[in-house]
């Protein structure tokens, strides 16, 4: 590409926006979405056809195409909506009691943490939670906060890939093996890393993952996978129970017979993933490999502008970021409600960027996103108008 802004105007951004917060829903090329149209009139020109021949083989093929980018066997992959469908599919599909220990991390995606604690309050298992510290320095510190806490009663650990709140790292291979090691399935909630982080989920071999395709894949919303380990797929069903569930197809197995048809809704979002995977990988000359590495860079440049015009320390070392990181407020600012925060850097800014309060000191966090259409200066600008806030 020529420059910068002829990267911008592959997407369909608001020029007038300085967008620093891909990490939250991601931002569809408008290549991509155009794909998408021409499903979506693929469907509606003949939607008896479409669902009765054409949308299996194109299901197929994204799912095949995605299983090679993330490292999984196609057998071991299907599509959900989102990552907290995945993580909400296994919650629901497993069978907890009083006896039961579920642990998961201070770290943990809100919405996901929820779901832990409704099915808590249903079956009676205790929520444990490892505390990981932050600021962090080193990721032996999440692995040792982790196994501390597990016990002869521990059943499955729920653990982030890439922390939403603090943007961080977690050696999920390590964790897991150790896990492995004391009887304790891991359930994997990747929502950020597909896109961000270099997947092989052969190599980590968690029982369950999930990750979303709409983030850094910049798939269409609406475009997740999640992978069950073989042995463990027949314990696993859908949210939605529908037509799959005795169905006589022996060419496919149940697991996904169930989760591919869970009612008629827009598959086309699935069918996409191909199309944003070759589209992000033809941005460099160096594919997705590059990709990731720019913007590791440069969102490592940009948390360092941050530090220094809010006289701060980084949070965690560089290991542990990819394209998002985390930079904590001044003490100045505490008492002032995050939301306010974020309202008036957009009101006012013109900037888009997340702003979450923590439970210690820091108590209050910004969050930066970096993806190829971001550039130095956005990240300048951010900087210049917080240090005036703390003025």
């Amino acid at each position: 590409m020529d420059s910068i802004l002829s990267i911008r105007d592959l997407w369909s951004l608001d020029s007038t926006v300085t967008f620093l917060n891909h990490g939250s829903f991601g931002a569809c090329p408008k290549q991509v979405l155009e794909f998408q149209q021409r499903l979506r009139s693929q469907i509606e020109q003949e939607p008896l056809r479409f669902f009765g021949r054409e949308w299996e083989p194109l299901l197929d093929d994204a799912r095949s195409k995605l299983a090679a980018f993330v490292g999984a066997d196609v057998q071991d992959l299907v599509f959900v909506p989102n990552a907290t469908t995945g993580v909400n599919s296994v919650l629901r599909s497993l069978t907890f009691s009083p006896e039961d220990e579920i642990l998961t991390t201070n770290h943990e995606y809100n919405a996901c943490r929820n779901a832990l604690d409704f099915i808590a309050s249903r079956t009676g298992a205790r929520v444990v939670v490892a505390k990981v510290p932050f600021p962090i320095d080193s990721p032996q510190q999440v692995i040792a906060a982790v196994i501390e806490r597990v016990s002869p009663k521990t059943r499955l650990a729920l653990l982030d890939h890439v922390t939403s709140q603090t943007g961080l790292i977690f050696p999920i291979q390590e964790l897991g093996k150790e896990l492995q090691q004391r009887g304790v399935d891991t359930l994997v909630d990747g929502a950020h890393a597909p896109g961000m982080i270099p997947l092989d989920l052969r190599e980590i071999g968690a029982t369950y993952y999930t990750g979303n395709c709409h983030k850094w894949l910049c798939a269409p919303k609406g475009a997740a996978f999640f992978y069950v380990r073989r042995d463990k797929q027949s314990e696993i069903r859908p949210l939605t129970i529908s037509h799959g569930t005795n169905s006589p197809r022996t060419d496919k197995t149940r697991f996904q017979l169930e989760f591919d048809w869970t009612g008629t809704d827009d598959p086309t979002a699935y069918m996409c993933v191909p199309e944003a995977i070759a589209f992000m990988g033809s941005l460099l000359p160096g594919g997705w490999k590059e990709l990731r590495q720019q913007n590791h860079q440069l969102v490592l440049q940009g948390r360092r502008l941050l530090c220094e015009a809010l006289e701060v320390q980084p949070p965690c070392p560089e290991e542990m970021i990819g394209s998002m990181a985390v930079v904590p407020m001044p003490a100045i600012l505490e008492n002032r409600d995050f939301m306010s925060i974020h309202d008036e850097l957009f009101d006012k800014f013109g900037i888009q960027v997340q702003v979450m309060p923590w439970q210690e000191k820091p108590r209050l966090l910004v969050r930066i996103s970096a993806q190829i259409y971001n550039t130095l200066e956005q990240y300048e600008y951010l900087a210049k108008v917080l240090k005036g806030l703390c003025c």
